[in-house]
């Protein structure tokens, strides 16, 4: 019997997790732009260590042992395959769409120039040591790790959170969004709640300047991060029929996560709305329930007959603040120890070796924060 023919369109997180449970049960194809997979929770560190890049910057060469990778950009998708930029083609019985999001260098990159991604991260990491007031518009996840990865490293900084929201992660048990609050505090990062910077200069990269708030307060800062959110990559997805694109580009899906009226178009990760936040935890989740649905309908058995995908009520999530600090919620809010085990580690040997990289003895050992290379006095 023949194996179905599955195109992945988007080979990040999402997108190699499920090339790597379908390969070897199906004909699996992943189109994937870059040249590199981003590993994209070092990429906060990154902007304090660069040497970090040699291992969140991971080669596609050797991803997949079954399926098969092809550079391009797709460009249009119908019920029987992807086109690509380039004038070819892929044939498909079913194609997921994983095209993930967009969000400010130096943290993602801008579209395939993982090169200016390298030269951004270096503009960045030098105009970190040389600031000495760095202001952050986001209060999200990555503004309040970036924060306390630069108050832990330098505390020197003087560092500033700006948000137009009136508490710390707003959708999260209180305690949460408090005991962050608190401890940012501690480490000396000033929290601007409920105030919008007005003047964003650039909302793609960091930038020197000065933020004018809705209050009326001037901010001046010789470094100052936009990072007010992620933006899905839905443009593949907008003209097929049925489709219907909501708050940040996020497109709406049926209950077995089909965003169209084709019926073998599959899409989740960060591209979706499906009451999930842009997080890991959430794709994780997604990817889980989309693996086993794949396997019964390349047997045959109706979509519709399939138990819907469920989202999470809340979603795991950890904030780190530096390497000993910050609140992670697991069903309910943890904090110091749980978070620095859980996310205080960048799992960057174990990501490497399941691209099929080799890596030395000393990268291969998870990254954990060295002050002493940082410059830190603590």
């Amino acid at each position: 019997m023949m194996q179905k023919r599955i195109v992945i369109v988007g080979g990040g997180a999402f997108g190699m997790d499920l090339a790597w449970a379908l390969e070897k049960k199906a004909d699996v194809t992943l189109i994937e732009q870059r040249s590199h997979f981003v590993h994209t929770p070092a990429m906060v560190s990154a902007v304090l260590d660069p040497s970090l890049l040699d291992l969140a910057l991971i080669p596609y060469d050797n991803a997949l042992n079954h399926g098969k990778i092809v550079r391009g950009r797709a460009t249009r998708i119908d019920g029987s395959g992807v086109d690509l930029a380039d004038g070819s083609g892929l044939s498909a019985d079913f194609i997921v769409v994983a095209t993930g999001s967009a969000y400010p260098t130096p943290f993602k990159a801008k579209g395939d120039d993982i090169d200016g991604l390298r030269a951004i991260n270096e503009r960045t990491h030098k105009a970190v040591l040389d600031a000495k007031t760095i202001a952050i518009v986001g209060a999200g996840a990555v503004g309040i790790e970036l924060a306390g990865e630069i108050a832990y490293a330098m505390p020197d900084k003087k560092i500033a959170i700006v948000s137009s929201q009136t508490t710390l992660f707003p959708d999260l048990p209180p305690k949460f969004g408090r005991e962050l609050l608190r401890k940012l505090k501690e480490i000396d990062v000033e929290v601007i709640l409920g105030q919008k910077a007005e003047n964003l200069a650039h909302l793609d990269m960091p930038y020197a300047g000065t933020l004018t708030l809705s209050n009326g307060r001037n901010i001046k800062a010789d470094l100052i991060f936009p990072v007010i959110g992620a933006r899905a990559n839905s443009q593949i997805l907008s003209s097929l029929p049925g489709v219907r694109i909501g708050r940040s580009n996020r497109v709406k899906v049926d209950p077995w996560l089909r965003p169209s009226e084709l019926p073998n178009v599959f899409a989740a990760g960060d591209v979706v709305d499906t009451g999930d936040p842009m997080t890991i935890s959430s794709a994780s989740r997604q990817s889980h329930w989309l693996k086993k649905a794949l396997l019964q309908v390349t047997t045959g058995k109706p979509v519709r007959t399939l138990k819907p995908y469920k989202p999470w009520k809340i979603a795991p999530i950890g904030i780190p603040l530096g390497p000993k600090k910050g609140n992670s919620y697991i069903f309910m809010t943890f904090g110091d120890r749980v978070t620095s085990l859980l996310k205080g580690r960048l799992f960057l040997g174990h990501k490497n070796k399941a691209f099929g990289r080799i890596v030395s003895e000393r990268d291969e050992s998870s990254y954990k924060y060295q002050k002493s290379s940082l410059g830190a006095n603590k």
